[in-house]
């Protein structure tokens, strides 16, 4: 599947944006505009060594393999598939790949604030039960 671009979306998968180790451009795949977003390959044993950021906090989420996080002030976090962590902008940290095989991360990163709840349905469409449609997002 090669990314498809319609009418205000696009669809595409991973193997499709790059091949092999290192970034996977999704901000620029996807046109993305709102917040960087990128998809990191790490084959077993490579880390990404330190960096920080001026303004951008971001986002981890590991979708496969198991990596350690370690930040600035020397503590170390075994992420699963599934982790998240939230880096703000200035923390130094890096990512190593611990598993066996390669650990796939989903990063975002984004400044200035969150939007709010502004999500609204077309007329016609009902919400679906459940807690997740209380509260903020």
């Amino acid at each position: 599947m090669s990314v498809v671009k319609g009418d205000g979306f696009a669809v595409g998968h991973l193997d499709d944006m790059g091949e092999g180790p290192g970034f996977r451009k999704v901000r620029r795949e996807l046109d993305v505009t709102a917040y960087g977003v990128n998809a990191l390959v790490l084959p077993p044993g490579i880390e990404s060594g330190f960096h920080f950021h001026d303004e951008q906090e971001e986002l981890y989420f590991l979708h496969s393999g198991t990596v350690e996080m370690e930040f600035g002030d020397g503590s170390t976090h075994t992420l699963r598939p599934g982790s998240l962590a939230r880096v703000d902008a200035a923390t130094h940290r890096k990512v190593r790949n611990v598993g066996d095989g390669d650990a796939i991360l989903l990063v975002t990163g984004g400044k200035d604030g969150y939007v709010g709840r502004d999500g609204r349905l077309p007329e016609g469409e009902q919400r679906l039960p459940g807690p997740h449609n209380t509260g903020s997002a």
